[in-house]
């Protein structure tokens, strides 16, 4: 992205969206208003989240949802839902396009990611299998 974020293309439960990708962040998310987007079934959370200058805000979760990036898939990606737009906001100040949601480092682990950063390539594991998947950003 222009704003030097890594950005990818994933599905949830089927539906295409387009992602951050946040080393940093601990948990995946998508957007408050994405729940009937996403087709996910949702509930309060005691989680509070902060970021991207943004503290203390309410948050909900998804659990069990089928996660595809590339070929790579899992069917227990649990995802914090919130209200994304001071992400977004951010992102089109600097021209970029508005985003669905982060992937996390919940995702990067399970998946046992490679990022390379000169390239550009995600590599994830699939899961119980040696084949290594490589995704370009």
């Amino acid at each position: 992205m222009v704003t030097n974020h890594l950005e990818l293309k994933a599905s949830i439960n089927g539906v295409k969206g387009r992602f951050i990708l946040d080393t940093g962040a601990s948990n995946s998310c998508v957007g408050l208003d994405l729940i009937s987007f996403f087709k996910l079934i949702s509930e309060e959370s005691e989680i509070k989240a902060a970021g991207a200058g943004a503290t203390d805000m309410e948050t909900q979760k998804s659990e069990n949802n089928l996660l595809k990036i590339g070929d790579w898939k899992t069917k227990k990606c649990d995802l914090v839902l919130f209200d994304l737009s001071h992400v977004n906001a951010a992102l089109t100040q600097h021209d970029a396009e508005e985003v669905h949601g982060i992937i996390g480092a919940d995702i990067l682990e399970s998946g046992k990611a490679f990022i390379d950063y000169d390239k550009k390539y995600l590599y994830l594991k699939k899961p119980k299998k040696k084949k290594v998947i490589k995704l370009p950003f």
